[in-house]
């Protein structure tokens, strides 16, 4: 079977991009396959397959999506990104394009941001009291450095817009630097990375400098001119915001330690971490019958939470990073002080009827 053309794919495929932000999609993936087109969604953290075509709509699929976030649709073998902006249920959608090329076609990830979800504010994260509070502190020193850290798609991002809502106010000149610019959020001059243009996080740092910043945000903080530009600028009295890939705050210091910054430097500017991941919440309507119902798509689950482990750094633990302690030891030291971990808070959700044992046990360390 040849598909026929634009005329069918185009309604189609806007149907299930409007369908799988209905359902609170995260990503939309399409992956093509020698004998068949697979269509799944995330939905909190989770793939669910949508439906399956013949491998022959593959193409045309490609080129429709191609045309509407305005990429090369002659070109197959090189991986492309783009964006597509569009409404649903009259509420503005931005959805991300991605492009590589298998062996059965070009495979195609739409991440969906749906301005819906757009962060307010810290009290939104859903973070525990005391950490809140403990974290509002660290945002509050005058200089140093703050870093966010999780594996991909723990929520470092949401957490980072949530520390820019806090910090923006007239009185202070905030910069960033975002791979992408998922967000916009007036009174903070955001800029996008292009590497093409050589506009990267070292470059866009080095300008950031010149422009007499208050706040500095580095998107993510992923090689080593980008780690000793941002510890340099915290240095020089600006507070420099950053995310990082580690499973625990305290491993923190060792990720700086590997991206060539001595543990001198990093006792003298780290001021805090948060450590996070995201877990599915139990769905209010359904879960005390403990079954599915429409409203979480029979999954039991509806939408997710954020667990968090605070890692502030005084006196006591600025001595031990400079003497080259270890993260087991760190992480002894501040649990010692009163740092709960990413386990320990996910047990307390566990406690509250809000999350699945199973689901805090699989995400979190102890």
């Amino acid at each position: 079977m040849v598909l026929d053309g634009a005329s069918v794919v185009a309604p189609w495929l806007q149907q299930v991009l409007e369908d799988s932000v209905r359902k609170r999609a995260s990503d939309i993936h399409f992956e093509p396959f020698e004998s068949h087109l697979s269509i799944r969604v995330r939905v909190d953290g989770r793939m669910i397959p949508l439906v399956q075509k013949p491998i022959s709509w593959m193409p045309a699929i490609a080129s429709r999506i191609k045309v509407m976030a305005d990429l090369d649709i002659a070109e197959c073998r090189l991986p492309q990104d783009g964006r597509i902006v569009f409404r649903v249920d009259g509420h503005p959608v931005t959805l991300r394009v991605s492009t590589i090329s298998t062996v059965s076609g070009e495979s195609i990830v739409v991440r969906v941001l749906d301005q819906r979800a757009a962060p307010r504010n810290l009290e939104s994260l859903g973070m525990p009291e005391d950490i809140l509070e403990g974290f509002r502190k660290c945002l509050k020193s005058p200089h140093g450095l703050i870093v966010i850290t999780g594996p991909t798609g723990s929520g470092k991002t949401t957490t980072l817009y949530g520390a820019l809502k806090e910090l923006n106010t007239p009185e202070l000149k905030i910069l960033s630097a975002e791979d992408p610019v998922e967000y916009e959020l007036e009174g903070v001059m955001q800029t996008a990375i292009q590497p093409e243009a050589d506009v990267t996080f070292p470059s866009l740092l080095r300008s950031f400098l010149r422009q007499d910043p208050d706040v500095i945000v580095v998107g993510e903080m992923r090689d080593a001119e980008t780690a000793r530009i941002a510890v340099q600028a915290a240095l020089t009295g600006h507070l420099v915001i950053t995310t990082l890939h580690t499973q625990d705050s305290t491993s923190v210091v060792a990720r700086m330690i590997d991206l060539g910054i001595e543990p001198y430097l990093i006792a003298s500017t780290l001021v805090g971490v948060v450590a996070q991941r995201l877990i599915r919440r139990k769905c209010k309507a359904c879960s005390g019958a403990g079954i599915g119902c429409v409203d979480c798509l029979h999954t039991g689950f509806k939408g997710r939470i954020g667990l968090f482990e605070l890692f502030r750094v005084d006196r006591c633990m600025r001595d031990l990073i400079a003497e080259g302690a270890s993260t087991a030891e760190l992480r002894q030291a501040a649990r010692s002080g009163g740092m709960r971990s990413l386990r320990k808070v996910g047990m307390e959700a566990v406690d509250a009827g809000l999350v699945a044992r199973v689901d805090v046990l699989s995400l979190s360390t102890d």
